[in-house]
């Protein structure tokens, strides 16, 4: 048996340039996290930030994306080390860290993500990651060069701070949180605004120049070609929660023009 982290293949594929498409994992169920990944996601983000789940929850969503082939990245509340090192130690595959603002913030999250002389992550032998105590030393010799760091960026301050982020050894995606940002810019969801296509811009060449990955949660699926000529190629589009409320509401709006049919047609 093979160690469920790290995921061999994630950081390699990003690094040949492949577009990874990834989904956000919101409601804390292993039911919801088995389906999404079944679909045939490259990766599926557990999100600690805003999803309905907490860290008790990261474990079986873990175990159920285990068996369908996507790799689990998880979002924790901040770049605080015990954050990353808890589900590091379930064998998540890579962190997401929200709301980074600055250089000092972003190396931080790094040094969570790795063990010393290079970082500050705790040693444990017997966790699940190291296959409860059976192969922490291979882990530990590959996780460096095989867990996903992937820092958001989400505010003005993040946008004037990317170069000095995209140019931290460790630092592997800059994640553009589109909602937060046009928040922060005072333009929410206005996505077509100039300034907000700037501040883009500013990422995209950052990562550029330091040879990064940029990720982003789409604002809408025919988003994608935009993203993806601008470089975009750790992806996200779809979540549980939102796909359950979509598809809930539009067969309940189906079922009721029918019955509103149905019984118009009914003889009196």
């Amino acid at each position: 048996m093979n160690p469920p982290a790290p995921h061999p293949t994630l950081k390699r594929r990003l690094n040949n340039g492949e577009a990874l498409l990834g989904c956000f994992l919101s409601l804390g169920s292993p039911l919801t996290a088995e389906i999404m990944g079944a679909a045939g996601y490259d990766w599926a983000l557990i999100d600690l930030e805003h999803g309905a789940g907490g860290e008790a929850d990261v474990l079986p969503q873990l175990q159920a994306l285990d068996g369908t082939g996507a790799a689990a990245i998880v979002r924790v509340e901040s770049h605080a080390r015990q954050r990353a090192h808890r589900v590091l130690d379930f064998g998540a595959h890579g962190v997401m860290f929200p709301r980074i603002d600055t250089a000092e913030e972003a190396a931080a999250a790094v040094a969570a993500m790795r063990y010393p002389p290079s970082g500050v992550r705790g040693v444990a032998f017997s966790n699940r990651a190291a296959l409860y105590g059976s192969a922490f030393r291979s882990y530990m010799q590959r996780s460096a060069a095989e867990l996903l760091t992937v820092i958001q960026i989400e505010s003005p301050l993040a946008v004037d701070n990317a170069e000095a982020i995209a140019a931290l050894d460790g630092v592997d995606v800059l994640f553009v949180g589109p909602t937060d940002l046009s928040h922060s810019l005072g333009m929410l969801g206005e996505f077509d605004r100039p300034e907000f296509q700037q501040a883009i811009g500013r990422v995209v060449a950052a990562a550029g120049r330091h040879k990064k990955a940029l990720g982003i949660l789409l604002p809408t699926p025919q988003d994608f070609g935009r993203y993806h000529a601008l470089g975009f190629r750790f992806i996200a589009s779809g979540s549980d929660a939102v796909l359950l409320n979509n598809a809930a509401r539009g067969l309940v709006s189906n079922l009721q023009q029918l019955r509103s049919q149905a019984q118009g047609d009914a003889p009196c």
